[in-house]
């Protein structure tokens, strides 16, 4: 006899941990892993002896993580680096992102794609500029569920008072941001304490534990299912006598709920037809969603290559080439008006000019500096750019996937930043 569970996939939850250096990121998810039972004896084992050959008198959970020799030796974090472990509740993949300023184009990397950000501060110290940046980046990147953890909670005592007057520092400077949902929790990552297991040394907490909370929290009604959008990735033809008339157009789901039967519009071209069926590996499925991948067949045989997008004919994005974006630019050669960029929006790729550069957004007091003349690294703003092909968009606030794009450096192929569309 089947069970619910088998009949439903379990569910996935995608984290993305933030904060400044030394907060206790990295060695929190060794926690994570520890307490779950997601690591094998033989890693522990390997923890534990170089723990102890670095003099240490506990074990180093943050080395479950940091695989860089460079971040191992300076006990930070520099590359994102993704963790995969799973409860009887639900799925996790997990983006530790580093804490340097430097290294926050990593850290936009890592939350891009993240259902819920968890930002940790360090009980001693407080909120800091990098807690906040990342508090903001987390915002602009829609990241629609976030998590403030207090740790080092062992090194005050556990004190109530600490905790408090962090919870209350934040959750005002939260509401300049929007973060539809937050949840503030103190935690010992060295010790597990409000990890995984509820701590007994903070009686005075009543909320859940980060495990807990992480294993709950609903993300299903975060994604967009209204507005159907499936980018084509490939155009499958294998042309074999067993496929001989097979013409299928694969990519994943990015928005909205796809069906057989349905009429839709094959952008930019114009060209309409209706859905005959839909693929999934060597089986036809019933409707398609995000963020499933699947091959998509029309009934008529219409122009279709990879950068088009399917959408439905009553409910399609206005193709544009004048973009208003949110920018975070990710090297040390500035971004200035009148550069020229490469483009990369879902599978389309085009050049794109920077016209103006409206805003620098002041991370720490979100001031906006309209008298700016260039973006350096890391830093954020308002611009607008003119692009040689018409971006099938939505706004980033409406479809994470549809609403954001990378820019290109042309000459030596290294992306530079990373946008949100306004509108």
């Amino acid at each position: 006899m089947s069970t619910e569970t088998e009949k439903r996939p379990m569910d996935l939850l995608r984290f993305a941990t933030a904060g400044s250096v030394d907060d206790g990121k990295s060695t929190l998810i060794g926690r994570l892993l520890l307490d779950s039972k997601s690591i094998f004896e033989d890693q522990l084992e390997a923890v534990e002896a170089t723990s102890e050959a670095k003099g240490y008198d506990y074990t180093d959970l943050a080395l479950l993580t940091d695989g860089l020799r460079s971040e191992r030796e300076q006990g930070i974090t520099i590359d994102v680096a993704y963790r995969y472990f799973a409860t009887p509740n639900r799925k996790f993949i997990i983006a530790d992102t580093p804490g340097h300023v430097q290294y926050t184009r990593n850290m936009v990397t890592g939350a891009s794609t993240a259902d819920l950000g968890l930002v940790l501060v360090d009980a001693r110290q407080g909120l800091t500029e990098q807690s906040r940046r990342h508090a903001v980046i987390l915002s602009l990147l829609r990241v629609p569920h976030l998590v403030l953890a207090v740790n080092k909670m062992d090194l005050v005592d556990f004190d109530q008072a600490v905790y408090e007057k962090i919870y209350a520092e934040f959750t005002q400077f939260a509401t300049k941001l929007n973060v539809p949902d937050l949840e503030v929790i103190p935690i010992s990552a060295l010790q597990g304490d409000n990890v995984v297991t509820r701590s007994e040394n903070m009686p005075w907490y009543s909320g859940p534990t980060l495990m807990h909370h992480l294993e709950h929290v609903h993300v299903a009604s975060d994604r967009d299912l209204i507005d159907a959008r499936f980018p084509v990735q490939y155009v499958i033809r294998p042309k074999s006598d067993e496929f001989h008339d097979y013409r299928g157009y694969a990519g994943q789901v990015a928005g909205g709920v796809l069906k057989p039967g349905d009429e839709v519009v094959v952008l930019p071209s114009g060209m309409t037809s209706k859905i005959a069926k839909i693929d999934l590996f060597d089986k036809e499925i019933p409707e398609a969603f995000p963020p499933m991948s699947v091959t998509v067949h029309l009934e008529d045989d219409v122009d279709v290559s990879r950068g088009d997008m399917i959408a439905r004919v009553k409910n399609a994005p206005t193709p544009s080439q004048d973009i208003d974006a949110m920018i975070c630019w990710m090297t040390n050669a500035p971004l200035q008006p009148r550069q020229k960029l490469a483009i990369k929006h879902t599978t389309r790729t085009g050049r794109a000019l920077v016209k103006d550069i409206q805003y620098r957004l002041d991370v720490n007091t979100l001031h906006r500096d309209q008298e700016t003349k260039e973006l350096g690294v890391n830093e954020i703003g308002r611009v607008t750019l003119r692009t040689t092909v018409p971006l099938l968009c939505d706004p980033y606030s409406k479809n994470r996937t549809t609403g954001s794009f990378v820019l290109i450096d042309e000459a030596t192929g290294v992306t530079v930043g990373a946008g949100m569309i306004n509108g």
